[in-house]
C-alpha cells in the first residue's frame, strides 16, 4: 500500500467507523443464530497471494465480520459491564498505531513515558484519589495496564515480594502464603494467585453479608487462625463494585486488619471506580487512603477504548522489586540516576504500547463533563428501572443497586429466570448476562453503554415483562 493509498483508504475507514457507530441501532445486539465456525466458513481457507482492493476488505467487514459481532457499543447492550469507545479515543489509538513506538523504557520513547505519568496524575486528581498514589509522592505512582486482571497479578506479585523481603525472587518459596477474598470477587484474583504460585487452595473465601460485601470480622478471624497454624497471610482484595452485583466491600474496616497484620490491601474498582469522576459518587473511594494498590478501567464507563486499566500503588519499591530484571542491553543512565521511570518494571510484559494517547486525546478533546453527564444519567435510569421492577409482582430485586447495575429475578424459580434470560437474548434485540447470588439465579441489567437512553431501557424492560 502506497502513502497515497493509505491516505485514501484511511479516510474510507474513518467514514466506515463513523457510519457504524452512528448507525449501530440498525444491527441486532448479537446474532443468536450463529454457530461456532460459521464466520470462518465465510472466509477463504487459505491466505491470498496477491493483495486485494481495500474496498473488498471493507465489503467483508460489512458482510462477514459485523454480522458476526456482539455489538458492545449498542444502546441495548445490557450484558457484562460496558466496553465504551469515543471518537477522540479512537483517534488516539490511530495516532498510537501510526507512531508505532515501543514504550518499554524512558530512553526508548521519553514522551511515551512522560505523557503516561502525567495521565495517571491527571486521573488521580479527577477521581479524587489519595495523594500517595501520585508520581511525585515519596513512594507511589501509577501505570496503564491492559486490564484489571493484569493489575491484579501485579499487585499479588508486589505483595508476595514484600512479605518475603524479596526472597521469593531467589528461591520462589510460596508454600505458606495465604490470600483473602470473597466468593463475589472477580475471577482474576484466583487466576492471579495461580500464576503467582500461591494456588487456589490458599485463597481463603471470606463470608459476605446480605449485601454481598466481605465481613471484616470474619477476615480478622481467618487471618488470626492462619497465623496460629504457621501460615503467612499476605494479600487481601477489597472489591469496590463486584462484577456479579456491584457489591462494595468495607475497605476501611478491612484496612484496619491489614495494617495490624501487615497485609497488602489491593482495591479492585475496575468498573465502579470511574463513578468517582462525579463528586456525589465519590463515596466509591471510601478507604482508599489505606490501600497499597488500586485499579479502575476508563475503557468501561469513561469511553476510552479498550485496553486501558489505570493501576496505582503506594509502594512502588515492592512493585519494581517484584518485576524488575535488568540485563545489560536495557540499562540506561536515565534509569540509574533515578530521574526517569521505566514502565517495563511496572508490568508483566517487557513491551508496551502508547496507551496514554487515547486517554490524553479524550480528556483534551471532550473533557470530563460529557462523561459525568453520562454516568449521572445511567445511575438515574437504573433507579428508574428499579421502580418499574418493584411495581411488577412477578419480579424481585435481589441485590442493592447504588450505581448502574440491577440484579433481578422472577419470584417463581431459578429455571424460570434462566429461561427468561435465554428467551430475551434469543431475540437479538437485547443482551443480558446471568449470575448466581447465594444460590439465586439473577438477570444482570447493566446500564452503561454511551448511547443508551431511557427508551432503550424501557424497551428492554418491556421485553422482559412480555416474555415473563
Amino acid at each position: 500500500m502506497t502513502p497515497d493509498e493509505f491516505r485514501q483508504n484511511g479516510y474510507a475507514l474513518i467514514d466506515w467507523i463513523s457510519n457504524y457507530i452512528e448507525g449501530i441501532e440498525q444491527h441486532h445486539v448479537s446474532n443468536p443464530a450463529l454457530q461456532p465456525g460459521d464466520v470462518r466458513a465465510m472466509l477463504p481457507a487459505h491466505p491470498p497471494v496477491a493483495g486485494e482492493p481495500f474496498s473488498a476488505v471493507l465489503s467483508d467487514l460489512d458482510t462477514v465480520v459485523v454480522p458476526g459481532l456482539t455489538h458492545w457499543q449498542h444502546p441495548s447492550f445490557f450484558a457484562y459491564f460496558p466496553g465504551n469507545s469515543s471518537y477522540p479515543a479512537i483517534l488516539g489509538e490511530l495516532a498510537s498505531a501510526g507512531l508505532g513506538v515501543q514504550g518499554m523504557s524512558w530512553v526508548t520513547s521519553p514522551a511515551c513515558t512522560e505523557v503516561e505519568t502525567l495521565m495517571l496524575d491527571w486521573m488521580q486528581e479527577l477521581l479524587g484519589l489519595p495523594e500517595r498514589f501520585r508520581s511525585d509522592s515519596a513512594t507511589g505512582g501509577g501505570v496503564i495496564h491492559g486490564s484489571a486482571s493484569e493489575a491484579t497479578l501485579a499487585a499479588i506479585l508486589a505483595a508476595r515480594w514484600r512479605v518475603t523481603g524479596g526472597e521469593v525472587n531467589l528461591h520462589g518459596d510460596t508454600t505458606k502464603l495465604v490470600a483473602y477474598t470473597t466468593s463475589q470477587t472477580h475471577s482474576s484474583i484466583e487466576k492471579g494467585l495461580r500464576i503467582a504460585g500461591i494456588g487456589s487452595d490458599r485463597m481463603r473465601i471470606v463470608d459476605h453479608d446480605e449485601a454481598y460485601a466481605m465481613r471484616s470480622d470474619e477476615l480478622d478471624r481467618m487471618v488470626r487462625e492462619d497465623r496460629r497454624v504457621g501460615l503467612i497471610p499476605f494479600f487481601v482484595c477489597s472489591s469496590r463494585g463486584t462484577t456479579s452485583s456491584t457489591a462494595f466491600d468495607p475497605t476501611r474496616e478491612m484496612a484496619a486488619v491489614c495494617r495490624r497484620e501487615n497485609l497488602w490491601l489491593h482495591v479492585d474498582a475496575a468498573m465502579s471506580g470511574i463513578a468517582a469522576l462525579v463528586p456525589e459518587f465519590r463515596w466509591v473511594n471510601d478507604g482508599l487512603e489505606f490501600a497499597d494498590s488500586y485499579c479502575t478501567n476508563p475503557h468501561k464507563w469513561m469511553g476510552v477504548t479498550f485496553d486501558c486499566d489505570l493501576f496505582w500503588t503506594a509502594d512502588r519499591a515492592a512493585l519494581i522489586g517484584a518485576l524488575s530484571i535488568l540485563p545489560e542491553y536495557l540499562r540506561s543512565k536515565a534509569l540509574e540516576s533515578g530521574a526517569a521511570i521505566d514502565y517495563r518494571d511496572w508490568q508483566i510484559p517487557l513491551g508496551r504500547r502508547f496507551r496514554a494517547l487515547k486517554l490524553w486525546f479524550t480528556l483534551r478533546c471532550d473533557g470530563v463533563a460529557p462523561v459525568q453527564a453520562m454516568i449521572r444519567e445511567h445511575v438515574r435510569l437504573t433507579q428508574l428501572l428499579a421502580d418499574w421492577v418493584a411495581a411488577d409482582d412477578r419480579f424481585e430485586i435481589v441485590a442493592p443497586h447504588p450505581l448502574n447495575l440491577l440484579c433481578l429475578a422472577l419470584r417463581s424459580a431459578n429455571a424460570a429466570t434462566d429461561e427468561l434470560i435465554d428467551a430475551a437474548n434469543r431475540t437479538g434485540e437485547v443482551l443480558f448476562t446471568r449470575t448466581v447470588l447465594d444460590g439465586r439465579v439473577c438477570l444482570r441489567f447493566s446500564i452503561g453503554a454511551r448511547l443508551t437512553a431511557q427508551r432503550h431501557v424501557a424497551a428492554g424492560w418491556q421485553l422482559l415483562q412480555t416474555l415473563a
